[in-house]
């Protein structure tokens, strides 16, 4: 029963993401058919979008590498103070 459920959010999602035909006809080419809205209204729209994606993606790119080796080795970093009970 739950895959059955899985399966059917899984194939009807994508459909909820499109846009309306109304929608579809206020956006500009590249975004067609994606969003609902009016869609970017100048092209410093698309830069501070593209600026943001840049600055998420490096903030990504930094917590995963940092959680995976986090490189803190020292005896005498912060950490050890708190978890040596000494």
């Amino acid at each position: 029963m739950k895959k059955g459920h899985f399966l059917i959010v899984t194939l009807l999602l994508p459909l909820a993401a499109m846009a309306c035909p109304e929608c579809e006809r206020s956006q500009p080419g590249i975004l067609k058919g994606i969003g609902h809205g009016a869609g970017p209204q100048q092209q410093w729209d698309y830069v501070i979008v593209i600026l943001t994606s840049i600055i998420v993606l490096i903030s990504l790119y930094y917590s995963i590498k940092w959680i995976i080796k986090p490189g803190e080795t020292k005896p005498s970093h912060i950490k050890r103070k708190i978890l040596n009970f000494d």
